[in-house]
């Protein structure tokens, strides 16, 4: 890293910056969670549908998200069904 870098800060690329707020979001429901389904699942699922429209016609029942417990881990396991592209 330059200097000139570290003075003026390094813009950050959209994908490492979401993966971020992920992380914060999962861990800040893992510290005042009960056990079974989160209460963020629906609304992090119509984020993702908003988002995905903006660049994709997609239909929200096509996208799941879903949070299991496996071993010390929480999976976060999103599915999403894109139409497919006329070629």
């Amino acid at each position: 890293m330059s200097l000139l870098s570290f003075l003026l800060g390094e813009k950050k690329k959209t994908a490492s910056v979401a993966k971020e707020r992920l992380q914060i979001i999962l861990a800040h429901e893992r510290s005042g969670r009960n056990p079974g389904q989160p209460d963020y699942l629906p609304a992090l699922q119509r984020d993702l549908v908003a988002v995905i429209g903006k660049y994709v016609k997609i239909d929200p029942q096509d996208i799941k998200v879903h949070l299991e417990r496996q071993d010390n881990f929480d999976v976060l396991e999103v599915k999403i069904e894109l139409p497919e592209v006329a070629r």
